[in-house]
């Protein structure tokens, strides 16, 4: 049962005590820094429409989509607010070209950071949730900070998304199991709700555009069409849900169990979604929760990435769903 009144401050601290007492506290400080940033987009994107910052930006980010304004605020906030702390040597955001390189007079950043500040913006418009996803990884010694940004999944020290809806929920794992906060709006702190989340094994539900089904690998195509034929042995059908905001669909399916699919096609041979600030740190939480995330071949975690806006195909959710998917991509399972 959650505790009353487990701050995500003191859980973080608490979690350091418990799992390495011998730590510094930097990335204890890094993650209090993240968390107070959320809080601050969330009372924004509350208000969007008064304060004048609902609406596109009128220019494009380095992905060619039409950056919306709270994009570039949100952005803005992060890099200010995490480059102050001392503890991180260079940045990457979704937002921006290249690596953000964080200069300090007396230390060197043990930490890199990778974050998509507001995934999901186009759909403020319409009142749709919204949220924030990061990834940070610890430097190794010697090496320029900026290649430290293209580290595989596998060595992340943290990783968490949070979702800004009806209610706000950050949720995040440094590698101990994964825990949810809810954000308080009297008190304006994020409260232990979702103590050690854990996602079921098989899935309810599978999540994709089915928009562009006909463009989708055969091996998708066959899945799908047999997740959704009755089998009472297989408890199918299954139920599709698709909000069109990826950290919305990834929590559902992680509370759940679910299956969601974003696959390549003729148009984005590579997939669209980036590894570095959305498909890493989401399958670092959902491994840690019990569940599996491919990119059809192999695990997300294992790939190591070539540049910062690498693109990926994801299949993530509920293990035995994930790996059946990835038996119909490669061949081993029909019909």
């Amino acid at each position: 049962m959650p505790q009353p009144w487990m701050t995500i401050e003191r859980h973080i601290v608490e979690s350091q005590r418990m799992y390495n007492p011998q730590a510094t506290g930097e990335l204890s400080k890094i993650l209090m820094d993240i968390a107070f940033c959320c809080k601050v987009i969330n009372k924004d994107t509350n208000k969007a429409g008064l304060a004048d910052i609902l609406g596109k930006a009128n220019h494009e980010n380095v992905q060619g989509e039409e950056q919306q304004k709270l994009d570039v605020w949100a952005n803005e906030l992060m890099k200010n607010v995490l480059s102050r702390s001392g503890l991180i040597a260079a940045m990457s955001s979704e937002e921006e070209e290249k690596a953000i390189l964080v200069p300090s007079e007396n230390t060197y950043g043990r930490y890199v950071i990778s974050f998509d500040p507001l995934d999901g913006s186009s759909n403020i418009d319409a009142n749709v949730s919204i949220g924030t996803i990061f990834a940070i990884h610890r430097r190794r010694l010697g090496q320029p900070a900026e290649g430290e940004l293209l580290q595989p999944g596998r060595h992340l020290v943290a990783a968490g998304y949070v979702i800004y809806g009806s209610s706000s929920i950050f949720v995040y794992s440094t590698g101990h199991g994964v825990h949810g906060f809810t954000l308080h709006p009297a008190i304006g702190d994020f409260l232990l709700s979702h103590p050690d989340i854990r996602t079921p094994e098989r899935a309810k539900i599978y999540s994709t555009n089915e928009g562009h089904s006909d463009a989708f690998p055969e091996g998708v195509k066959k899945y799908i069409q047999y997740v959704k034929t009755p089998n009472k042995k297989e408890k199918l059908p299954m139920s599709a849900r698709y909000i069109g905001s990826m950290v919305a669909d990834i929590h559902r399916n992680l509370l759940y169990g679910g299956v969601f699919m974003y696959p390549p096609t003729e148009k984005s041979p590579n997939g669209k979604l980036r590894l570095l600030y959305e498909a890493s740190p989401l399958a670092f939480i959902v491994e840690q929760a019990g569940g599996y995330a491919s990119n059809g071949e192999i695990p997300i975690l294992d790939i190591k990435p070539e540049s910062l806006h690498q693109r990926v195909p994801l299949y993530i959710g509920s293990t035995y769903d994930v790996k059946m998917l990835e038996d119909f991509i490669q061949g081993r399972r029909d019909l």
